[in-house]
């Protein structure tokens, strides 16, 4: 070992602040990954920094434990719906993770967090910003909504992340990032984080970070090493049935389904059920607590198969999961990067199978092309077996579809009282008429005869109001 160089093995080393190391120590780590022995020490001094690293590496604690260290340092109360640090992040679910972990690793610290995304209402969100926190995780639409709406402000942030940037360009989120990035003030410390960084982020990272430290613990676009991968060449109407034999492997407990459209996933949920495959969706059209259920569930192995599109499986945080099954191929190779990364995670190993027809060969050679590697191929097309299951899981699927909808036609029938409770994450109708299930130009219980002028001075007490009265009621 050369003289002066010194190899950091476990957090001790790192300087962190006691109260910190505590916490990390009771969550049963003591040994930091590459990027946190990497990217740690120089975010602790105040640089800037780009942190490239697969999915599962720990690229949270990477930004995490730093800043919580720089904020330990200095404890001051944030002034009113401003924060001191904010995490942008391209999901629900992910911005859900990173605030646990800054409330796990930050729990002897007291620090304050808070999370801003939508599909949920504004309320407790302003009510959380109202005092100010000192750490704000957020997707970028909902936090510019506040923006506008003055509930936040961004004037006191000191250290800004973007995390998944590359998720963030896939997404659309640059134009919304930039308008974000406006708000913040020019003196403040800026982390990227991703695990690919295509031409677009480097020129925003040219754009928005001074003099940053790169710091890359694996080529970008590759593959996690314990990942197992193999390809089935099947036709795409037999996709269905070669995922339904791959469930009969026991092995196969806890699995991500990828497919590239929200209704594609539903669809498949349903066939592993009626199949009898345990399995939920997970989508950008799902509501918050459907979302927060089947994550849920899945965490807990109550179910074997989630099946996800790309946006909503970048907050999921599973160690165990043993298989990820690429349905059909992403479109962009880096997602694919991203999808079997969801494997493998906490040193462990993990299998990826795609299940790839005709028309996705093109999207399989540029996947394989950009992670530089040949993933072993098996052929299953014109297999007899596989055409006799098909038929058989067709009939399965047309009866469940019946079941369905006669449980469905059951439910309308019965009376309001006695139906189900609407799931936890439900939003209560609009106030607009027509989305109450009334028509447009139809009176609402209480309101003037159709046609007739509204008098606008009159109170609910029916009582007239003056100019002072009404001004102070607006």
């Amino acid at each position: 070992m050369p003289p002066g160089f010194f190899r950091l093995t476990q957090f001790k080393d790192l300087g962190l602040a006691q109260t910190i190391l505590q916490a990390i120590e009771s969550e049963g780590y003591t040994t930091p990954t590459p990027i946190q022995a990497k990217a740690i020490p120089p975010v602790m001094q105040g640089a800037d920094l780009i942190g490239i690293a697969q999915t599962g590496t720990g690229k949270t604690a990477a930004f995490a434990l730093p800043i919580l260290h720089r904020i330990a340092q200095d404890r001051r109360r944030p002034a009113p719906k401003s924060c001191r640090v904010l995490v942008l992040s391209p999901t629900r679910e992910l911005a859900t993770q990173i605030a646990e972990s800054f409330r796990a690793y930050g729990a002897r610290m007291r620090v304050s967090v808070a999370t801003i995304f939508g599909g949920v209402g504004h309320g407790p969100q302003v009510k959380a910003m109202s005092g100010g926190v000192e750490v704000l995780v957020a997707c970028p639409g909902r936090l510019l909504d506040h923006l506008m709406q003055g509930s936040v402000t961004l004037a006191g942030v000191e250290m800004f992340v973007l995390d998944e940037a590359d998720q963030m360009l896939d997404l659309g989120f640059l134009p919304s990032i930039r308008r974000i990035v406006k708000a913040l003030p020019r003196r403040r410390q800026n982390l990227f984080f991703s695990a690919t960084m295509p031409k677009e982020i480097h020129a925003l990272a040219a754009d928005l970070l001074t003099d940053p430290v790169e710091v890359a613990v694996t080529p970008p676009a590759a593959t996690a090493e314990r990942v197992s991968q193999q390809v089935l060449f099947i036709e795409t109407d037999r996709k269905k049935s070669l995922l339904a034999e791959l469930y009969a492997d026991p092995a196969m407990s806890r699995t991500l389904v990828f497919t590239r459209t929200k209704r594609g996933a539903d669809k498949l949920a349903q066939f592993l059920e009626a199949v009898g495959v345990s399995a939920a969706a997970i989508h950008g059209n799902k509501s918050q607590g459907q979302r927060e259920r089947a994550l849920s569930a899945f965490k807990a192995g109550q179910i074997r198969a989630l099946v996800a599109t790309d946006i909503a499986a970048r907050g999921i945080d599973v160690d165990a999961v043993t298989h990820v099954v690429n349905f059909e191929l992403p479109n962009v190779p880096e997602s694919y990067v991203h999808r079997i990364g969801r494997t493998a995670r906490a040193g462990s190993e993990g299998k990826a199978i795609s299940l790839v027809a005709n028309d996705e060969r093109n999207l399989l050679r540029d996947i394989q092309k950009a992670t530089r590697q040949t993933i072993p191929t098996f052929d299953r097309r014109n297999d007899e077996h596989l055409a006799k299951m098909k038929a058989k899981d067709a009939a399965i699927e047309r009866s469940a579809a019946t079941v369905r909808v006669e449980q469905a036609k059951a439910e309308q029938k019965r009376p309001s009282s006695a139906r189900k409770p609407k799931p936890a994450g439900h939003h209560k109708p609009a106030s607009n008429p027509a989305r109450q299930g009334r028509p447009v130009d139809a009176a609402a219980p209480g309101a003037a005869p159709r046609g007739a002028r509204p008098n606008r001075n009159r109170r609910r007490g029916g009582q007239r109001r003056g100019p002072a009265q009404a001004s102070s009621q607006g």
